[in-house]
């Protein structure tokens, strides 16, 4: 197969031929048609995931295709379905996947990180049974893609973990692929959104996405206190969908009291450690919450959703590239909104989305 590949840490990119992975017990190998550019595959590259141990290594870990072949023991899928995957695939054994709580399984498996992934014309999935969720034949596979990762994580954070209602004032900082997504959610759900960036293309994006109002980072210095002002007094809700140390203090500063922080953005080590205002937390009673992932039993109340239009998660896909194209955009900027690769499309001009 072609596949994007490194060969250190922060090494260059390139494309080349490898070997098509096997089919895992349990398992599946998917065609791959569609993968997302994220963030969480910048900071795999730069070493910050301690998954990756070894060399070369294959990123991508949002994809949609069609199954190729599933390994023995496989009762739910079968070779030429659609589907998609969360980018946490679950044992479905421990005791956190009998709890019903896969993106937290204890045995876990992440494409692009615990082994190769997607950016390449095939990858494996473990646990197909758990994990493959059968995509509507009207959802296009860039559309898909993009549930993965970034939009399942953002829908998981805001209705479950936020627990945002009709009404209540919801800020999100930063607004790339899952910011966009968490301010589509929010606001469907009917709050307010506050959306916080610093780049205007950005906040432009998370307007038509629903956001009441914005702020420009970049023209404040003290972001948090314009976020209290938009919202009329602090948000009940602040997710940072960034994942900065001055992202997560100003997420839980920009707080009414007694709102709830959801941390959704990777806080990786190089960045130092966040210096939290844990005065403010005791004293507003503030709540503070990790989110990571949705898994894949989760999914059908999101896909009514987007199915009724509701929540269009491909409004959010922006380029479409190939493969070719998938170093530049990796360790690049890749724009607003979400760039999808489709690995079996031959190289030429980028294409525009829902084309």
């Amino acid at each position: 197969m072609r596949a994007v590949a490194y060969d250190a840490f922060a090494a260059p990119m390139d494309v080349r031929d490898l070997p098509d992975p096997r089919v895992p017990p349990g398992g599946a190998v998917i065609r791959v048609e569609a993968t997302g550019v994220c963030r969480s595959d910048w900071h795999g590259w730069q070493g910050h995931d301690p998954g990756i141990r070894a060399f070369p290594h294959v990123p991508g870990h949002e994809l949609a295709g069609t199954i190729e072949a599933t390994g023995a023991g496989v009762t739910r899928h079968r070779p030429g379905d659609r589907v998609t995957v969360p980018f946490v695939c679950a044992c479905g054994r421990c005791p956190s996947c009998a709890a019903g709580d896969q993106q937290v399984c204890e045995s876990q498996t992440q494409p692009g990180f615990t082994h190769w992934g997607s950016f390449a014309h095939y990858a494996a999935i473990d646990n197909a049974d758990t994990n493959l969720v059968g995509l509507p034949d009207e959802m296009s596979f860039t559309t898909a893609a993009g549930l993965g990762c970034r939009f399942a994580t953002a829908f998981r954070a805001v209705t479950a973990r936020g627990r945002v209602t009709a009404g209540q004032r919801v800020a999100v900082h930063g607004c790339g692929g899952l910011g966009l997504s968490a301010v589509m959610i929010a606001a469907a759900a009917g709050a307010r959104v506050v959306a916080v960036d610093v780049s205007p293309q950005a906040l432009e994006l998370a307007r038509r996405c629903g956001a009441s109002a914005v702020v420009d980072a970049s023209g404040h210095d003290d972001v948090a206190g314009a976020v209290r002002d938009a919202a009329g007094g602090g948000a009940d809700v602040s997710l940072d969908a960034l994942g900065s140390p001055a992202t997560a203090r100003a997420s839980i500063e920009s707080l009414r009291r007694r709102g709830r922080h959801v941390q959704v953005g990777l806080l990786p080590p190089g960045a130092g450690r966040a210096d939290l205002p844990m005065d403010r937390v005791i004293g507003w009673e503030l709540e503070i919450a990790g989110s990571h992932g949705m898994a894949a039993h989760a999914y059908p109340p999101m896909m009514r959703l987007i199915r009724a239009g509701t929540l269009r998660p491909d409004l959010l896909v922006g380029r479409v590239l190939t493969l070719d194209d998938a170093p530049a955009a990796l360790t690049g900027a890749t724009g607003p909104g979400i760039t999808m690769i489709e690995p079996h499309r031959r190289r030429g001009a980028e294409r525009a989305a829902g084309r």
